[in-house]
């Protein structure tokens, strides 16, 4: 046991923390009460959640004529090999039930003149089974809907503007957090006993320059796990969203793969459509094959642009109220007007690798979302399965949790290097999201692997605070991670390995340790030192 301070707080409040205020976190702590629960959550509900920018909706075979078992197949197929099956077909079997749960939320879910749920069709999915807000509102409608609910529960209590910057340890057993006001650089850390730590951070998006997420989704839920020893799952497959829309905003708006379901085409800048030629559902084949075939045409020179003009026209405005604003307030009118995109980091397959209780490979610590990776999208994901797949392991991870009894945590914890919470520079940030984009991105090779590699390494020995420390370390499991992939399988496309390889048909499972050792056999730029040997 090390000599720092004992835990700030250590009462029966805060035996189950929750960290995350999108999807995962909030339908967890709903699902636990009226057991207590602290949320911890950096920006205040609502605001820096993936969630509530989703547009498409949650898939869900509701639909008269349609299956749980075509749901985890279309899911399967689109995997590329790598979706553990089991978890699949659990997965699709679950999703009415928590359907029925938001609904009973709040969320004001469309329905048909008959009152049965309304549902559209995305990529990929052999049957309309999207269940969604206002065509294009889902994201919102949900996380509005879940944050009057939290804001009602007693048992749950919320601190805003509180960034979990490590956690802490007893052997491999997670006993607490070390929590930082955002932005206060110079103040004490806080620390908080936990019986058990939820992690519900989101993705990894904000580490790349073109991004469809949020600020927030930069990775801290993945290093703070890795650095504690977690295992991480599929770190090298990043999905890829085609259609960005491309108008000087960071992060860029999003046009919605339901665009295309409503028979929206990809055009370029000669007005040519470009996919059916690269397969055989081309607007609608798997979002892997659709940001290539945007990044080819941008790469050539002949631009690329989503065509509402035919498809939907005048009833643009009234159907996608959202990507009708975004357009709109950039000069476009999508009605009339091709819109510009681009493939923008849009979600994370990989992330801290879970079984199907949520548990990792941590004692005292489960992981839900985003952050999570439970092997439900293999290489690609499956459209409109994040928001399913963030509910159902919420709700699992309720379930597990609320049956236990905990002992008491220790009063101290295992020691942290001793950092600075400050942001990343201007600078450093930039170099780090342009390195993850033009060498980690959507087309990749060996050299620039390498070279990510040793970069990221040398930030990661380099860092002198925890936000640097923390996005570096998340930069680095992505990028050795795909170094040691050799093969095209899913959204991971290697220009040197075009082809899947058959014998690397297996998930990946690394740890922090395991990148490291990658970055040293590339030849890292400096001597790791003690200070991130503690880490």
């Amino acid at each position: 046991m090390s000599d720092q301070p004992e835990f700030d707080l250590a009462d029966g409040a805060a035996e189950v923390v929750i960290v995350g205020g999108g999807l995962a976190g909030l339908f967890c702590a709903l699902k636990l009460a009226p057991r207590p629960v602290t949320v911890i959550t950096a920006a205040p509900l609502g605001e820096g959640a993936s969630t509530a920018w989703a547009q498409g909706g949650i898939a869900a075979a509701v639909a008269e004529g349609d299956s749980a078992e075509s749901h985890a197949a279309d899911t399967i197929a689109v995997g590329a090999g790598l979706v553990d099956e089991a978890v699949a077909y659990r997965l699709a079997r679950e999703a009415g039930a928590r359907i029925h749960d938001l609904l009973d939320y709040g969320v004001p879910f469309d329905r048909d003149l008959e009152g049965r749920l309304a549902v559209s069709r995305e990529a990929a999915h052999s049957a309309r089974r999207i269940v969604h807000v206002r065509g294009d509102m889902a994201g919102q409608a949900i996380i509005t809907a879940l944050i009057k609910a939290v804001r009602e529960t007693p048992s749950i209590r919320v601190l805003e503007g509180y960034l979990a910057e490590a956690l802490l340890t007893d052997g491999d057993a997670v006993i607490g957090l070390q929590l930082r006001k955002t932005g206060a650089d110079i103040t004490r850390p806080l620390r908080v006993a936990a019986r058990a730590v939820v992690l519900a951070t989101g993705g990894i998006g904000h580490l790349y320059a073109v991004t469809t997420n949020p600020t927030e989704a930069c990775g801290q839920g993945l290093a703070i796990a890795a650095r504690a020893g977690a295992v991480i799952a599929d770190p090298e497959f990043v999905q890829f969203h085609p259609t960005a829309i491309m108008v000087g905003r960071d992060p860029a708006p999003l046009a919605t793969e339901a665009l295309r379901g409503e028979g929206c085409t990809l055009i370029n800048g000669a007005g040519e459509r470009f996919m059916p030629a690269r397969h055989p559902l081309a607007e609608l084949a798997p979002r892997d094959i659709v940001a290539r075939g945007v990044f080819a045409e941008i790469a050539a020179g002949r631009g690329a642009f989503l065509d509402a003009r035919t498809a939907l026209g005048a009833r643009f405005a009234e159907e996608f109220p959202t990507v009708y604003q975004s357009c709109v307030s950039a000069g476009i009118d999508p009605a009339q007007q091709p819109i510009p995109v681009a493939p923008a980091a849009h979600y994370h397959m990989g992330g801290v690798a879970v079984d199907m209780q949520g548990r990792t490979s941590l004692r005292g610590l489960w992981a839900a979302g985003e952050v999570s990776c439970t092997g439900a999208h293999g290489a690609n994901r499956l459209a409109s399965n994040s928001l399913l797949e963030a509910v159902v392991y919420a709700a699992r991870i309720a379930e597990d949790i609320g049956g236990r009894e905990f002992a008491a945590p220790p009063r101290r914890a295992e020691p942290l290097p001793a950092l600075r919470s400050a942001p990343l520079s201007a600078a450093q940030e930039a170099e780090l999201r342009n390195t993850m984009s033009a060498k980690v991105g959507v087309i990749r090779d060996s050299d620039g692997l390498a070279a990510a590699v040793r970069r990221f390494s040398a930030m990661e020995i380099a860092a002198t605070s925890t936000a640097q420390l923390n996005m570096a370390i998340t930069a680095l499991l992505v990028a050795a991670a795909a170094w040691t992939r050799r093969e095209s399988r899913g959204a991971h496309c290697r220009s040197d390995y075009p082809n899947e390889n058959p014998t690397l048909a297996d998930r990946t499972m690394t740890t922090l340790a395991d990148a490291r050792a990658t970055a040293a056999s590339l030849g890292e730029a400096a001597p790791r030192g003690p200070r991130t040997a503690l880490a």
